[in-house]
């Protein structure tokens, strides 16, 4: 059996139907969709929070490895021509190759793709082996995906995880990004920020932008790809259209 379908065969007893939502990340200087963040909904159009709700815990990973194998075939279905981003939760990660090796082998089946998945690690939950997670990233980089750390600056997504784990890109969060144009404090975090990101050589997403001013007032401080309604909202089973003229 292989873990694709061991996967699925785990989690064919839960009771949780889902379907899968695409959210863009935008370059917005190229005017191109850099990436589709893989976000979970349920079939009556119940939110991510909701769904996760009715998963028995000792069936998460089970679930999470479906929601990645049926983002995968949602989207090759559709022609998704960027990148996939699939939210992983960290100590899903640490110290095994499951989540990867499942994705991939999907990936393949449905002809998408390998290099255009990116993996997103999740604030939800402390890392409880920091190195363990690096090193799975690094001993997969050659397969030529992407790495990113979700929503920095809340709860466990910090600078431990950051200095831990250099990926390719860190998602500030929206918390830090509601209204930077109209506080200086926000301002000074966030350009500090994007100048250790520079040096490190990982790029910067903004999360959450619902205004223009947001958008401006982040591209004045080097940040060139953004994530948020101002843009396009999640699209069920279909790839949104984007408003590059909202910005």
């Amino acid at each position: 059996m292989t873990t694709e379908t061991s996967a699925s065969a785990s989690f064919s007893g839960l009771d949780a139907g889902f379907v899968m939502a695409f959210q863009p990340i935008v370059d917005f200087e190229r005017r191109e969709i850099f990436a589709h963040e893989a976000l979970v909904r349920g079939t009556a159009g119940e939110g991510a929070f909701e769904v996760l709700s009715r998963v028995n815990p000792l069936h998460r990973f089970a679930f999470h490895e479906a929601c990645r194998v049926k983002a995968i075939e949602t989207a090759s279905a559709l022609g998704m021509e960027s990148k996939l981003s699939l939210n992983v939760m960290p100590n899903d990660v640490s110290g095994q190759t499951e989540c990867f090796h499942t994705a991939m082998t999907a990936a393949r089946r449905c002809n998408f793709p390998v290099h255009r998945l990116m993996f997103e690690i999740t604030e939800g939950e402390r890392v409880a082996d920091l190195p363990g997670l690096a090193a799975v990233f690094r001993a997969h980089k050659a397969y030529g995906f992407t790495s990113a750390i979700d929503d920095f600056g809340a709860a466990y997504a910090g600078f431990e995880l950051l200095a831990g784990f250099q990926p390719d890109l860190v998602k500030i969060d929206m918390g830090l990004v509601r209204n930077i144009h109209n506080d200086p404090v926000r301002l000074s975090i966030v350009r500090g920020f994007v100048g250790t990101c520079d040096e490190l050589g990982i790029r910067v997403v903004a999360e959450g932008v619902q205004a223009s001013e947001e958008v401006h007032a982040l591209r004045a401080l080097g940040v060139g790809l953004f994530q948020g309604y101002l843009f396009a909202k999640p699209g069920v089973a279909m790839l949104p259209a984007v408003a590059w003229d909202a910005a």
